[in-house]
């Protein structure tokens, strides 16, 4: 099948990032793959380009071209030592994303937001994403999608001691949670994002992680 269909990826060495990236490359939909990184990824396909940006430097990727965009891009606030860090990586940075491909024509943009993002919480993590999730949608991609997966299950790179804890507690106990609640597989997240951008749907989606489970 010819396709002439590009997609990019930010966020492309995380845990939901790292799956997708090898899911587009398999995927014949698509005829070139972008990966964003801060440093040269150690990976080889025909269809792989590697594109270096630091952080902070988006406008670098203007006139980088690509059909639907990936945004995998989050942290932690203990990660990021500080409210003002988070709030770079987790809204600055995919708003700064989202408005640099959206002017090089990108027409798809899909958004690993989380849980219980919104805008009025007060709970500040719960807050960034939501103000993420409204001030993308406001850039106007003809097709935008946000995914909010509730705890993820799957290898990190490094260890979050918390969310070892909880996902233990999935394991014995997570029967008794509500379906919106319970933990995913990252792979599962990764997937569904791939097969709504393949559907090609113009409009504003949002997918609570219950949904997600399916795949």
């Amino acid at each position: 099948m010819m396709t002439d269909r590009v997609a990019l990826v930010a966020g492309s060495t995380g845990l939901i990032g790292a799956q997708l990236l090898k899911l587009l490359l398999d995927d014949v939909h698509y005829a070139k793959v972008i990966a964003l990184s801060r440093k040269p990824l150690n990976l080889n396909h025909p269809k792989l380009e590697n594109v270096i940006v630091l952080p902070g430097e988006w406008d670098s990727l203007l006139g980088l071209k690509a059909t639907d965009v990936f945004c995998c891009l989050g942290t932690t606030i203990k990660q990021a030592k500080s409210k003002e860090a988070f709030r770079q990586i987790d809204y600055e940075y995919p708003v700064e994303l989202a408005k640099a491909l959206k002017a090089s024509g990108a027409t798809g943009y899909y958004l690993v937001s989380a849980l219980g993002a919104d805008k009025t919480s007060r709970i500040f993590y719960n807050q960034v994403k939501g103000e993420t999730e409204t001030t993308i949608k406001e850039v106007g991609f003809s097709s935008y999608h946000i995914f909010r997966p509730s705890l993820l299950l799957g290898d990190r790179k490094e260890q979050r001691a918390g969310e070892d804890a909880a996902k233990v507690f999935y394991k014995i106990f997570g029967f008794l949670i509500p379906k919106k609640y319970q933990a995913i597989d990252s792979l599962k997240v990764a997937k569904a994002m791939l097969a709504e951008a393949k559907q090609n749907r113009p409009g504003n989606f949002i997918h609570e992680s219950s949904s997600m489970q399916q795949y």
